[in-house]
């Protein structure tokens, strides 16, 4: 068990980066488009700090177990995503965030009941999200209009999430390693964006945001199950180092492959 200072200083850190992540994401979202701020909304920014604390606290074989339950589980935040982007087109920001997190719920339920191996993740991720991103496709080209930014609502709403991760972070302290990689996770970031987008921007246009997550949302996929693969042979740190490599990789290769298309496709 860590000290108590050690323990509240990494808490702190991952609700200030989450915090952080869910405001520069919201921001960049609005400023340029769907595409780019649903893919920094899907790197590892909240999860990360989640798999730094678990491997400070725990070995090597409970790092891979909770990486394998997490690249296993990341598919329902697809379905989640998905599901909020089909409400949304006519519903409001609370039937459509509640819907999708009781699908999400349900899911995690019967993805918890499940003895994963490997090769059975990589084959639920491939039909799974290569299912979600065909489906997605309709709700991704949604206009983003520019409003006008208030930073208290922003801020507020950022600490609310914060919370949200101080007490998934706690809960995880007494689960084991396939819970506590669930739980890592957890959609906050995609749901505080809701939150703060669609009372904004719209439900259509905030769905867009959240379907442009799914090609980021298969990167993040690649970088747990690096994680699960690599930190039994390398270390918990090299390992996570490496996944976080991936996934930031993945997401520059999206972007890299995206921005042509958004350069030929605008006015003038």
């Amino acid at each position: 068990m860590f000290p108590e200072p050690v323990f509240w200083l990494l808490l702190l850190l991952k609700m200030g980066l989450t915090a952080s992540l869910v405001v520069l994401s919201t921001v960049i979202a609005e400023r340029a488009g769907p595409v780019f701020g649903a893919l920094v909304a899907t790197l590892p920014v909240s999860a990360g700090p989640a798999y730094v604390f678990i491997a400070l606290n725990h070995d090597a074989a409970f790092v891979a177990e909770g990486a394998l339950a997490s690249f296993a589980v990341n598919v329902v935040a697809a379905v989640f995503a998905l599901v909020y982007a089909a409400l949304a087109q006519r519903q409001g920001w609370v039937a459509s965030l509640l819907t999708a997190l009781a699908v999400w719920l349900v899911l995690v339920l019967m993805v918890n009941a499940i003895a994963w191996t490997t090769l059975t993740a990589i084959v639920v991720n491939v039909i799974g999200l290569g299912a979600c991103m065909v489906v997605a496709n309709r709700f991704r080209h949604a206009r983003v209009p520019l409003v006008t930014r208030r930073w208290t609502d922003l801020l507020v709403r950022a600490a609310m999430v914060a919370l949200l991760v101080a007490a998934v972070v706690t809960a995880s302290e007494v689960l084991g390693a396939k819970a506590t990689g669930i739980l890592a996770v957890f959609p906050i970031v995609l749901s505080s964006l809701v939150l703060i987008l669609h009372p904004r921007i719209g439900g259509p246009a905030t769905a867009a945001v959240l379907a442009n997550t799914l090609p980021g949302l298969a990167g993040f996929s690649l970088c747990c199950l690096t994680a699960h693969l690599l930190v039994p042979r390398i270390g918990s740190a090299a390992g996570l180092s490496a996944a976080l490599a991936v996934s930031i990789g993945c997401n520059l290769l999206l972007w890299a492959f995206r921005r042509p298309k958004a350069i030929r496709s605008s006015p003038g």
